[in-house]
């Protein structure tokens, strides 16, 4: 098995129908190459990447593709989540600790003992209270179902999806009075579509962009080759650790722990202009 962009299983038959899907002029020869950038190597020939400073709305890469409509109109293909945050906005901007990647909730500086206080009940495997969480609710244009892995977002009838990714930041919390993940999780399908219960409100106006798939296999100097829009929260929100343990203790998409971050892509070459 090979290891999707999301961070997430997929096999190589399917990663291989993935890339094919691509508008990138990166070829598989090229999919390495890389150029000086200063103190680092970028990649060439690929289009915007992710994840971002989304307070930043510069970018020089203007490598166009189609905008994924609104997620309502879309397939949740799959629900998973990253520890620390993978963006970097005002309110998520503390540098993860103990030299990991990604961000914490500024909230997490000043929780009180209670919603730090050792949780003893089911949890998601190295969460605790105090940390930071990035959650991706996947959408596809494919007629699928949810399920594990990036290769639920597509199937043999549709091999090349517009994918968009609703995101939030939460701050996660020993508190039952604050956000109950399962007021987000795929309850099954609505209509003709599947959607999650609902997606997380009053933490700002999501910023909207063109990126990539994100992951800890992918930096600067290796770019994912995958097109993806983007809706990012630019507030963190407090969620109850034991509503999301429960989550992760059953789900459709095998979802039980956090996982990795790509760093910051920050090379203006390398992101889209938001807003364009």
């Amino acid at each position: 098995m090979l290891r999707g962009s999301f961070g997430l299983a997929t096999s190589a038959s399917t990663l291989a129908l993935l890339f094919a899907s691509c508008s990138s002029t990166a070829t598989p020869d090229s999919a390495h190459e890389a150029v000086s950038g200063g103190d680092s190597e970028l990649c060439t020939g690929f289009g915007p990447q992710t994840p971002r400073d989304i307070d930043s709305k510069a970018g020089t890469n203007m490598k166009m593709f189609a905008m994924a409509p609104e997620s309502t109109s879309m397939n949740l293909c799959n629900i998973h989540f990253h520890k620390n945050a993978e963006h970097r906005a005002a309110d998520f901007s503390i540098p993860a600790r103990d030299g990991a990647a990604g961000f914490q909730c500024n909230a997490s500086a000043t929780l009180t003992d209670a919603e730090r206080a050792p949780f003893d009940g089911p949890t998601c495997k190295d969460i605790a209270p105090g940390d930071t969480v990035e959650v991706h609710w996947v959408h596809s244009s494919c007629d699928i179902s949810p399920g594990p892995g990036l290769g639920s977002c597509l199937n043999d009838a549709c091999t090349a999806p517009l994918l968009r990714v609703e995101t939030q930041v939460f701050t996660v919390v020993n508190d039952r009075s604050a956000l109950n993940f399962e007021d987000f999780r795929y309850k099954g399908a609505s209509g003709s579509l599947h959607q999650p219960a609902a997606l997380p409100t009053g933490t700002g106006t999501p910023v909207l962009f063109r990126g990539s798939t994100t992951g800890p296999s992918y930096t600067q100097a290796k770019c994912s080759p995958l097109e993806v829009t983007w809706s990012v929260r630019p507030q963190c929100a407090k969620v109850d650790i034991a509503s999301l343990g429960k989550w992760c203790s059953e789900n459709v998409f095998n979802e039980d722990h956090g996982h990795g971050v790509r760093k910051l892509v920050t090379a203006p070459s390398l992101l889209s202009p938001i807003g364009m």
